[in-house]
């Protein structure tokens, strides 16, 4: 089986009134490549007349961004010309590549009769190659995401992206990258395959689950070691996880603010871009 290299505790880090766990990146762990960034918003409840989430218009380049809906909505807006509202259990997929303006924010009607509001945004690298591809965005509501189970019935997985065992996401990335939410009852017992040079991330969103006899408690980030190409994952309660890997890419890393780029010269062209209103 994998084994555990290390586990990491999400760091608090509130944004305004918005309740926010940072599990990466964080003073112990910097990223595992190629998921560069993960915060996980609430949960919470917003009461009514409510100023909604604070993601207002900013720009991104050279990486994208996958955002979890697992309770509430988004709005979503971008220079694309892209605009829709993602509700519970949609998922939003929007690669930045050259250059996009978006802002994430809540939907009117949460903002004017409140309600819960749960959401996780991870932040994926691109390969020098396609740093500047041409940008792109997909927005899916809960019933458009396919769905698998466990053997034991007692695992529910919504498959976002790649293959789940012989499930295919219906996120088509430039990469080859797997993303699912697995929904654990008690007792319930994950198993899958995941190639051995693969990266793996693992982060549970609730609950309890035990890896290898290792307990990981909720609000938790695993690193794996790549030892080997079986995975099982046991829940000891009722549990939410995310769940992903890909190939590393073992490039030069360098990120500032919105920009994710391969040197320090790339940023500084960024910025310049940005300024000069060449993002899309």
């Amino acid at each position: 089986m994998r084994t555990i290299k290390r586990t990491y505790k999400a760091e608090y880090r509130p944004i305004a009134d918005l309740i926010t766990y940072s599990p990466m990146p964080t003073r112990s762990l910097r990223m595992i490549d190629p998921f560069l960034f993960l915060n996980h918003h609430g949960p919470q409840r917003y009461s009514p007349g409510n100023n909604g989430l604070p993601f207002g218009p900013h720009p991104h380049r050279g990486m994208e961004t996958v955002t979890f809906i697992l309770d509430g909505d988004i709005a979503h807006k971008d220079s694309g010309g892209n605009n829709s509202v993602i509700e519970s259990g949609g998922v939003q997929w929007m690669t930045a590549g050259k250059g996009l303006i978006h802002a994430e924010v809540s939907s009117e009607k949460l903002k004017k009769e409140g309600g819960p509001l749960e959401i996780l945004q991870l932040w994926v690298n691109l390969p020098a190659r396609l740093k500047m591809t041409t940008p792109t965005y997909k927005g899916l509501q809960k019933e458009q995401i396919p769905l698998t189970f466990s053997e034991d019935g007692k695992v529910k997985a919504q498959v976002v992206s790649g293959k789940l065992n012989e499930t295919e996401g219906p996120f088509e990335t430039p990469t080859e990258i797997h993303l699912s939410t697995l929904f654990f009852e008690t007792q319930g017992v994950f198993t899958t395959k995941v190639p051995q040079s693969h990266n793996i991330l693992c982060y549970v969103i609730k609950g309890e689950i035990k890896i290898n006899g290792e307990i990981v408690q909720s609000l938790h980030l695993v690193e794996f070691n790549n030892d080997d190409e079986n995975l099982r994952i046991e829940a000891l309660a009722e549990s939410t996880v995310l769940f992903g890997h890909a190939e590393p890419f073992n490039e030069p890393v360098v990120a500032q603010g919105p920009f994710v780029m391969n040197t320090l010269e790339e940023i500084d062209q960024a910025y310049t871009d940005y300024q000069q209103g060449k993002f899309e």
